[in-house]
């Protein structure tokens, strides 16, 4: 059992209370008080404090003296006050208030199960997503449509995104985020050195947007709103896409339109460019070019030579990707090109990328039937 994760545990006389807590769980178990009784506490006083302790196993302790912080967090307030002139008093308050959640580190670190490609499909283009997508287009077409004029990125690939991420907006997360990241940045060492510097941009972040450190939720990783950006990316790719004077990734479908158009420009979206096209192999030496990764290397003309054959009409010195797609016993085999790599930088995953790429074309059937009945 861990207590007040976030504090120095060997100040307050934190030893006695913890010694009094185990004999009440003694209690519970059944062992008679008495035998086991700390000289000059009284039951009442015992079966008292130890009831405080139970209550926040799970909660983190209220405002604490500085003295009380763990120095690693000490230590993190100063680089905030130094670097960036940030309000230690506001900060260590918070911090102080911020509870750590050991189901996240649970959650962060569970391995990935090994899925087919259809089966990770099923989970994101299905009926219920592509309606939830032509209902999202059709009430924010003016918003998506002006993306697309902006940023070069269709319509149906902010949708798609967004739907993958959220739902839409329906699914943003019931994490505070500020209980995140810190639990990350503090107690995840593989990746803390990450999830500090996110931690980093929350913090400016808030005092940017002039939120409350405690005030927003998100996901078990610290990702913020309808697009789920992470706090370094809302601090440089959102933006201000209904003008009312305020960037509102968790309330405002607007903004959270514009900013993922915004995202994928500044990685390089390419404007009226394929993202992927289905290939045949009339050869099976297909290794060296599968193990290049879903970065586009191979110019189309080297692979048609290989025997890779796209199955769309696509220039020979377009740059490809060979990816590779199982499906029960079959495979099949694409070609990803930039803006596939593009989408990939939203989440470094190919099962990921090509379920927005085919939730935006059923998402576009769907909308192109819809205009046409009417």
């Amino acid at each position: 059992m861990r207590y007040f994760l976030l504090f120095d545990q060997n100040v307050f006389g934190f030893n006695k209370l913890r010694q009094m807590h185990r004999f009440f769980l003694k209690i519970n178990a059944g062992i008679n008080l008495i035998k086991h009784s700390i000289p000059g506490y009284t039951l009442r006083q015992i079966l008292f404090v130890s009831v405080i302790l139970t209550a926040h196993h799970t909660v983190c302790m209220a405002a604490q003296p500085v003295s009380a912080l763990r120095p690693e967090i000490k230590r993190f307030v100063i680089h905030m006050s130094n670097q960036h002139s940030y309000d230690a008093d506001a900060l260590e308050e918070a911090f102080a208030r911020t509870n750590f959640r050991p189901e996240i580190l649970k959650l962060i670190s569970a391995p990935a199960t090994a899925i087919s490609w259809d089966e990770y499909r099923k989970r994101f283009v299905n009926t219920q997503r592509i309606k939830g997508g032509l209902d999202f287009w059709n009430k924010y077409a003016a918003e998506l449509g002006l993306a697309r004029k902006i940023y070069g990125v269709p319509e149906e690939i902010i949708v798609a995104i967004i739907g993958v991420e959220t739902s839409y907006g329906t699914s943003t997360g019931n994490y505070r985020i500020m209980d995140a990241l810190t639990t990350l940045a503090f107690d995840f060492p593989r990746r803390a050195d990450y999830f500090r510097e996110e931690l980093e941009s929350y913090l400016l972040l808030a005092r940017e947007q002039q939120f409350g450190l405690l005030d927003v939720k998100g996901s078990y990783a610290g990702a913020i709103g309808i697009p789920q950006f992470m706090p370094s990316s809302y601090r440089r790719y959102a933006v201000d896409f209904d003008h009312d004077g305020e960037i509102n990734l968790p309330g405002s479908a607007a903004d959270a339109i514009g900013s993922v158009g915004n995202y994928l420009k500044e990685y390089g979206w390419e404007a009226g460019k394929p993202v992927a096209v289905r290939a045949q192999a009339r050869s099976e030496n297909l290794q060296e070019f599968l193990d290049t990764g879903i970065e586009p290397l191979h110019p189309v003309g080297k692979l048609r030579g290989a025997g890779i054959i796209p199955l769309d009409s696509v220039s020979d010195d377009t740059l490809s990707s060979l990816l590779e797609l199982k499906i029960q016993e079959k495979r099949q085999l694409w070609l990803g090109f930039r803006n596939f790599y593009v989408i990939t930088r939203y989440n470094r995953s190919t099962f990921y990328a090509m379920s927005v790429f085919e939730l935006a074309k059923a998402v576009r059937a769907a909308r192109l039937s819809y205009t046409t009945e009417r």
